[in-house]
């Protein structure tokens, strides 16, 4: 399977160059084969392209920008849907290949493909959401309600009066002392 990147050499748009320097910058560093083919140069490209983006992902005037993704005919995306896989730790998935093993994409996928199989444990949920789990019931366990003028009030309660009550002594102070330099 190639990954094709249609991007343009000769584009003046420095937002484009920036675009396509992304796409291809990640590829790189992922190690990604892929085809950059050039729309500014090659008529046949051009056309390529424009042929094969889906309707619904051209703008208003039909005629989509580059950079555009494909992994052989098959359309994956412009900039902008690229990014989101980026963000999402999803680009293979994006680009339609499997992820290597060890990857944290394929650590995701399997993950994802134990719980949804009903097979998995609590020790297959990663390490952050397990901890947070943790962190949470030992919060709550630590809490200490108590009574103060008939009404429950629990420490975290307490502290954030108290960091109010602390703001506000501040700013009489600082009051004071602008009432006292006039």
């Amino acid at each position: 399977m190639v990954i094709k990147v249609f991007l343009a050499s000769s584009s003046g748009s420095t937002a484009i160059k920036k675009k396509q320097q992304d796409v291809v910058g990640f590829l790189e560093a992922l190690k990604i084969d892929y085809a950059p083919l050039d729309i500014a140069s090659n008529e046949d490209n051009r056309m390529w392209m424009r042929e094969n983006v889906p309707g619904e992902k051209k703008p208003t005037n039909g005629i989509p920008l580059p950079p555009q993704i494909f992994n052989e005919e098959m359309y994956c995306g412009d900039y902008d849907t690229f990014f989101e896989a980026k963000e999402d730790n999803t680009v293979y998935e994006f680009l339609g290949l499997t992820p290597p093993p060890g990857s944290k994409e394929a650590q995701q996928a399997e993950k994802a493909q134990k719980l949804h199989n009903g097979s998995g444990t609590e020790e297959d949920l990663d390490d952050d959401t397990t901890r947070k789990v943790a962190e949470e019931e030992e919060q709550e366990e630590g809490e200490e309600d108590r009574v103060e003028d008939n009404h429950l009030v629990s420490e975290a309660e307490d502290d954030l009066v108290s960091e109010e009550e602390e703001e506000l002594r501040e700013l009489e102070e600082e009051e004071e002392q602008a009432s006292e330099e006039d």
